[in-house]
């Protein structure tokens, strides 16, 4: 007969399994990263995001290991695997536009997203390398006060800087941002002063404070508490003032959501009654501003039915209606653009699409190999300028933006330049069909909760197939329609007039706030781990 195990043996066998764990961190690194996914484009989930980053932190300092080399290099592969679980579990329904609609190979698209996955991890490998050899190894005695400062500080510093990074380089990849995960908390009040980046900011600081008792002693963790509180009461005060006000009348508005399936969406013998479907509701509704969503109208404007532009032109204006609809249209001879016409007003409108989405809108160098794997109707656009003028709503200015390019708030701001035409509304034009129905469109529409936070107005969303919705000045949903259904939401808009820091600074000085905040984070990190090396709580 085996003998059987002792209770000691029996109890010591989690504890082997556990340190085996510690031994390999990234085991904990990955799926910390998975939890922080969870956390965008879910209601409520703020604080997961900062516990997510809390507990990396913490993971990311528990080492004792000496030299500032073997630290860097232990943090990138830590920041290498949290950074795959952040980014695999939060855009993993990018393999569904290129299985499901493009007919990539399902290995083929899973792989896609993987590497994807890998390059956008790059950026939280590369920040926590650097915050890694900044901060002083694990040792017999809790660290100095001050040492713990300089670590939560070079940690959001270079966090930030890596987000701003990934949101530039190539055209730039902002989605899941950490600011975004932050939207209906007390943090997203930096959003007026520093927008996304600023409350990514914040919101690392305050899980890096979170993080810190497990490296201080009981003073000192008790003032990182209460600097973690302060923090906490401190933006949500921020959030509360008022940088825009209310300007005239509210609009009324009608949202259209025509759930046309991305699959039939381009088929000729579907174009009849996709037309009649816009055309119907574009005549009958009665409202101040009427938003369709992204290519509602899908084909160029001479393939459409002879005289309906016109048409839908002089019904719209002798009802006093204005609509913003989506179709392409042509530069010149060969190039094409991802528009919005403006019709109902006396002079004609147009909006092209400025930040396109790469391999969607335009092909990257070397990869058009790549897109002829996939049975999607795609190409390269032409882009439109930056400060383009907002659509004139009667005295009311509304800003179109199309699909993806509301995830780039400093671009956004160039438009509020001159204050005298700066908008007053934000009317974004999205079809997200390519994605299913997954927690791409929720977490698209935090994104756009996050523009009307950062600038203080009210935006109005129409989409193919969700999440058309109506938020208002304050980031707040007031209206929405349910995903995958045909419907036209109505309700009124309050336009706003004013401009926040963040309006100001993003357009006269880019990403250049951010750029310092990052930097300025770092150098303290750098100081207090050189200078006061010794100073305790």
């Amino acid at each position: 007969m085996p003998e059987a195990p002792s209770q000691s043996r029996v109890l010591a066998r989690p504890a082997a399994t556990m340190a085996r764990v510690l031994a390999r961190p990234q085991w904990l690194a990955l799926p910390l990263g998975l939890l922080l996914a969870q956390s965008f484009g879910r209601q409520h989930a703020a604080g997961l995001a900062v516990i997510a980053l809390a507990a990396f932190a913490a993971l990311l300092w528990h080492t004792h290991v000496e030299s500032a080399a073997a630290r860097a290099r232990r943090g990138a592969w830590l920041g290498l695997a949290f950074g795959m679980g952040w980014f695999a579990g939060g855009i993993w329904w990018l393999y569904i536009s290129m299985a499901v609609y493009g007919g990539m190979p399902s290995l083929l698209a899973g792989a896609a997203v993987a590497l994807f996955s890998l390059y956008l991890a790059l950026y939280p490998a590369l920040a926590c390398a650097l915050a890694a050899a900044l901060a002083p190894p694990t040792g017999r005695a809790p660290w100095p006060l001050a040492r713990g400062l300089g670590a939560a500080a070079s940690l959001a510093g270079a966090l930030t800087l890596a987000e701003l990074l990934r949101g530039t380089v190539f055209t730039g990849f902002p989605w899941l941002a950490l600011g975004y995960s932050q939207v209906g908390g007390p943090l997203a009040g930096m959003a007026p002063l520093l927008g996304t980046y600023g409350v990514g900011f914040v919101a690392v600081l305050a899980a890096a404070l979170l993080a810190l008792p497990t490296q201080l002693n009981l003073r000192g963790s008790m003032l990182a508490v209460a600097l973690l509180a302060l923090l906490a009461v401190g933006t949500s005060r921020v959030g509360m003032l008022r940088w825009t006000h209310a300007q005239g009348m509210p609009l009324r508005v009608a949202l259209l959501q025509g759930d046309i399936a991305q699959s039939e969406k381009f088929r000729p013998e579907n174009l009849t009654p996709t037309v009649q479907l816009y055309d119907s509701w574009l005549r009958h509704v009665h409202a101040d501003l009427i938003v369709t969503p992204e290519t509602a109208l899908p084909v160029l404007p001479q393939d459409l039915p002879q005289g309906f532009l016109q048409g839908l032109q002089r019904d719209l204006r002798g009802r006093g209606t204005r609509a913003l609809v989506g179709i392409p249209l042509t530069r010149g001879a060969d190039n094409y653009t991802n528009s919005v016409i403006g019709l109902g007003a006396a002079q004609p409108y147009r909006y092209d699409k400025a930040h396109l989405v790469p391999f969607g809108e335009f092909i990257p160098y070397g990869f058009h190999w790549f897109v002829r794997l996939m049975n999607m109707p795609l190409g390269d656009f032409a882009r439109g300028r930056l400060d383009q003028p907002s659509f004139d709503v009667h005295g009311r200015r509304v800003a179109p933006t199309i699909c993806y390019e509301d995830l780039f708030g400093e671009q956004l701001a160039q438009r509020f330049r001159d204050p005298a035409t700066a908008p007053n509304v934000i009317a974004n034009l999205t079809n997200l069909a390519w994605f299913g129905d997954t927690v791409a469109l929720p977490q698209h529409l935090q994104i756009a909760r996050m523009r009307s936070l950062e600038f203080q107005l009210p935006s109005i969303r129409a989409t193919n197939t969700g999440v058309t919705a109506i938020i208002d000045a304050h980031g707040r949903v007031t209206g929405q329609l349910p995903p995958y259904m045909a419907g036209v939401l109505l309700g009124n808009v309050q336009p706003a007039a004013g401009m926040t820091p963040y309006a100001w600074l993003a357009s006269h000085l880019g990403y250049a706030p951010v750029i310092l905040l990052g930097l300025l984070a770092l150098l303290l990190g750098a100081a207090l781990a050189r200078v006061l090396p010794t100073i305790r709580a």
